[in-house]
């Protein structure tokens, strides 16, 4: 499975705000050449009407933490999505995957193959 870079937080945080650009490895950009291995040149996936979500959970577990709903930055077209984290999420250190998947306004669904992977510390 791949992963993007580990992201490090501690536990008991709320922030800091996850901010994802969802991009589209089959399309170029506008004004771009399209790079399979570089992801400036992909295209945004427009967000409009759709419900993108992050599904998290402890690294090897079959059992999802927490399913937690993105926002989506206007222009939508942009593909820009941000969530905080809700309180009770990083109440326990270790390492964690996440999923990103969005859900158009037409039912469609389609997931990030890549996953994120997360790595949660004690605090003092």
């Amino acid at each position: 499975m791949a992963y993007y870079d580990t992201i490090q937080l501690v536990k008991g945080d709320t922030l800091p705000e996850l901010n994802l650009t969802l991009r589209d490895s089959n399309t170029a950009a506008a004004g771009k050449t399209l790079d399979a291995d570089d992801v400036s040149t992909w295209a945004p996936i427009d967000l409009t009407g759709a419900t993108v979500r992050l599904k998290f959970k402890a690294l090897g577990s079959d059992t999802l933490k927490a399913t937690i709903t993105m926002a989506a930055h206007a222009p939508y077209t942009d593909g820009k999505a941000f969530m905080q984290w809700p309180a009770g999420t990083l109440d326990t250190a270790g390492t964690f995957t996440g999923e990103v998947e969005v859900t158009y306004s037409g039912g469609g669904v389609q997931t990030v193959f890549d996953q994120l992977k997360f790595k949660v510390r004690g605090d003092y």
